[in-house]
């Protein structure tokens, strides 16, 4: 299967880089993280096309197939257009309709106010990736999935692992020797470079941190990972958006996907 959406192959490339696993079945693909099946988007069906009506109920029975002991369901559709689904039958089943915006750049430029208080340098050692996790657990906001430390402990050394075997960096702001701010930056090589965890506390926000950071990594990947092309997915109606297009990110496609959390 021939994955169309920028966005779903930059996913299935992180996932790959962290050790998960993908395979083929034609008609879609089975994306799996062993060392984290809790995590909804690392353990996920991507189906080719939009299913045809009265199939969704196929596609949930496949997807328990795979993961029988799962408590989420994660559904990607293959599409760059999210006009090309009908949700409809999705929520009549339970499942609730995602749509995000995939934004590109050949470079990233400056913000408009960049950021020249802070220290800006990659994360290194233990006690910074400690860091890593207090900051993603101050930025989960009410309205994020609840997720458990155990997860998100998960997913950090996930993300220091790819970052340490060469596969991208992570860079933090750091204000009076504390990480204020963070994002990464990661590529298999192959020409494009994907933007994970733009992540900003709460008391440091409007400061151009974010910004200054997005420039700092597409510098980086142009430079130390031979990227072409930098992506980032991003909610559209967030004011995150409009830092990436401050920094000459355009919105080039639609990711779509369908999800249901664990039952309490």
């Amino acid at each position: 299967m021939d994955i169309q959406s920028l966005g779903y192959r930059t996913d299935i490339m992180l996932r790959l880089l962290e050790g998960g696993e993908r395979s083929d079945r034609g008609d879609h693909i089975v994306v799996r993280s062993p060392a984290n099946q809790s995590y909804w988007w690392g353990n996920f069906l991507l189906l080719a096309a939009p299913p045809a009506p009265g199939d969704v109920s196929r596609w949930l029975a496949s997807f328990a197939a795979e993961f029988p002991a799962a408590g989420h369901v994660a559904l990607g559709i293959d599409v760059t257009d999210r006009s090309a689904v009908d949700p409809a039958e999705f929520e009549a089943a339970g499942l609730k309709f995602r749509h995000e915006a995939v934004l590109t750049a050949a470079e990233a430029g400056q913000p408009p106010r960049p950021n020249r208080a802070a220290e800006f340098r990659p994360l290194t050692g233990s006690a910074d990736w400690e860091q890593a996790l207090d900051l993603r657990i101050a930025c989960i906001g009410p309205e994020d999935p609840p997720a458990d430390r155990s997860f998100l402990e998960s997913r950090i050394a996930g993300q220091r692992g790819l970052t340490e075997a060469g596969h991208g960096c992570w860079l933090g702001a750091f204000a009076g020797g504390r990480l204020v701010a963070q994002l990464g930056i990661v590529s298999d090589g192959g020409g494009v470079a994907r933007y994970q965890d733009v992540e900003t506390h709460r008391a440091a926000r409007r400061q151009g941190l974010a910004g200054t950071l997005v420039y700092q990594a597409g510098r980086y990947a142009l430079a130390q990972l031979a990227a072409s092309t930098l992506v980032i997915v991003a909610e559209p109606d967030q004011q995150a958006i409009r830092v990436y297009r401050s920094c000459g990110f355009e919105v080039t496609e639609d990711q779509v996907s369908f999800e249901h959390p664990p039952a309490d």
